[in-house]
This record gives structure tokens, sequence and C-alpha cells, in this order.
């Protein structure tokens, strides 16, 4: 009896399924000290698994009446492995407030991987995902998406001042510079700044092997008391030390985190706390953060620091960009100094999106 050929592709998808989901489980779980500790900067050093990883939308069309939008986090997590979160709607970000993702886990094989964990076979390739359902029937198809954060590359305005702009680091007293003119974490701002507006960009490593803090950990600490936490949080939910958080205080309102080798952005709005005569505090320091220009806090009230910060006092600390030991990287950082120009138009969007 003849085969038809959609019964022949359903047939090799399962069995390719069947193989990679079986191979899955005889791996064993990953160490936090395995190779890779130390993170790949270079977009030329990666390993194969880099390609698999990043954004993708589509749809589900199972039921061709009614096509469902759908998105996919997928990133690399050793050996072959990978963890992703499916949501309904598309991206975080789009204004449309995200419902719980889906989970779902995977393996490499050969040029594609497989992922299980929504009730569908998720075959995941460069630069597109199709999926399957227990059948072998093709449901979806998820492009692979490239986001650019709407204030990436933006320019200082008029009353800024230039903090690092790849020439120098004259604008630190602790600070070091790459060949190619990036800063590296680990600096500290010379001038120090009550009430602000700051813009920066940054830099994750590439660090599959590692988990949580372990992986592409640096932080923006705002008069080296308040830190806005910067961490590998791709594909992950938001949680109060993942990337975008007020550091074990408070958890942004949605996780904005793009995939580690992306440039993205920090803008940043900064009231200081207000002091009586005697030291004591009258008013608590606020906090407004834009990631990747999506507003993920809104004027949030600081009682007191942040995670490891510096006591709170009426003194004025610089601003700390945290070495933790991972090679997270900077660029484009300037601030406006509220307390010596009148408010302007903030976050500034590059000139690609005016």
């Amino acid at each position: 009896m003849s085969t038809s050929p959609q019964r022949r592709f359903g047939f090799m998808l399962c069995v390719s399924c069947l193989a990679a989901l079986t191979a899955v489980a005889a791996i064993p779980s990953i160490s936090l000290a395995a190779d890779g500790k130390a993170g790949v900067i270079d977009p030329t050093k990666v390993d194969a698994d880099f390609s698999l990883q990043g954004e993708f939308v589509g749809a589900i069309t199972s039921d061709p009446s009614k096509p469902q939008v759908v998105a996919m986090q997928i990133r690399a997590a050793g050996e072959g492995l990978y963890e992703a979160v499916q949501y309904k709607n598309g991206l975080p970000g789009k204004g449309i407030k995200p419902e719980k993702p889906i989970k779902l886990v995977g393996k490499r094989t050969n040029e594609f991987a497989v992922l299980t964990g929504n009730g569908l076979v998720v075959l995941v390739h460069p630069d597109y995902c199709v999926l399957v359902d227990p059948e072998g029937k093709r449901v979806g198809h998820l492009d692979r998406v490239q986001r650019v954060s709407p204030t990436m590359g933006a320019k200082p305005t008029k009353d800024a001042i230039v903090l690092f702009d790849g020439s120098n680091t004259d604008q630190f007293t602790v600070a070091k510079m790459t060949e190619d003119g990036l800063l590296m974490e680990g600096a500290d701002v010379k001038p120090m700044f009550q009430d602000f507006n700051l813009h920066l960009e940054y830099l994750l490593p590439y660090m599959p092997a590692l988990a949580g803090q372990g992986r592409g950990n640096s932080g923006v600490y705002l008069q080296r008391r308040y830190e806005v936490q910067v961490l590998d949080s791709f594909a992950m939910e938001p949680v109060f030390n993942g990337c975008g958080s007020l550091y074990r205080f408070k958890a942004p309102d949605l996780n904005m985190c793009f995939p580690p080798l992306t440039w993205q952005t920090y803008d940043i709005v900064f009231t200081s706390p207000r002091w009586a005569g005697d030291g004591t505090k009258i008013k608590n320091a606020r906090i407004t953060v834009w990631h990747n220009g999506v507003k993920v806090h809104d004027n949030v009230e600081l009682p007191n620091k942040t995670g490891a910060g510096r006591p709170e006092e009426p003194v004025l600390l610089p601003i700390h960009l945290q070495d933790h030991g991972n090679p997270v990287r900077y660029r484009n950082i300037w601030i406006v100094d509220r307390g010596a120009s009148a408010p302007a138009q903030f976050p500034v969007m590059s000139e690609a999106k005016k």
C-alpha cells in the first residue's frame, strides 16, 4: 500500500522528535561549574547551540478560521539543551499584558532542536520554528525576529553630560575600556548626581552552561545604593533579582530582556531621597525605568537601599557599573542632571524611530 507524502513527512517528524526527546531524557543535569563560566562576548566564538536561540513570532493554525498568534523565546542551556517560554498574542512589550507563559524544554539534534511542553512538538531551525501536533501534522509556523530598542543609539540632549562615548574614560574614577571602544564592567562615574535622567546601553555575554545569578551578571548602582539589575534573564518570567528588577526589592512589570550578545538599553529617571538638617530622611527615593524602550517600573518608591547597596545617608555617592565577574559591556552613556537644568523629553528615541 502506498503512503502519501504528507504521511511520510509526519512519520519522519515523529521519528526525529522521538529520537531527540529520548536523548534529552538521557542527559544529566548541568553543573553551574561547567565550562563556559567566563562567558563569550565575541559573536564569532559562540558554540553550535547559539544559532537556535532567540525570539520567534507566528501563528498556530490548527483551526484555519481562528489562527492564534504566538511568540516563543528560546535560550541555550548548555550541552545541546534548551529552555523556552511560549506567549499568547505576541512577545512582551507589545502593549498587551502577557499571560503566564508556557514553559518548554528540548535538545538540539544536528541542525535543529526539538522542544516539547505545550501539547505540541516544536522544531526549531535558525530562521523559523515549525509546530507539529502529536500525529505529525504541521499546525503552525513562527519566524525569527530581531528586536531593537527604540532608544538604541539615542543622542544626548543639549543639556546632557556625556559620560562615555567610546573615546576615553575621563568621566570615571575607575574604568577600563576594550580595544574596540566599549566600557567594561566595574566602573565608577566621577561626577555625582542627586536627581537625574540616565541613558546607557549594554551587552550581555553568552553563558549557556550557567544559570541564575551566574549568567551575565552586572548592575547599575545609582548612588551605589539602588541597583537596577543587569543579568541574562532572557526567556524567563520576571523575578525580583532578574534583569530589569530593582534588585531583591521589586520584579519588573514584565521581562524585556533580549538574548545575550544583543545590545540593550536602560533609560532611568531617578529622584534622590530628601533629608532634614539633622540627617533624618523626610522623603524616599523614586525611580522609573524603561528597559529596551518599555516602562517596567513606574515612579516606584524606594524605602531603603536595595540588595547589597551602600546604606542610605545624606551623602552623594557615584553611579557604579558592577563587576560581578562576568564580561558585560557598556556604551553610549549620558546623563541629564535635573538639578542643573529644566526637565526635558525622556527617554529619547533614536533617529531611526522618529
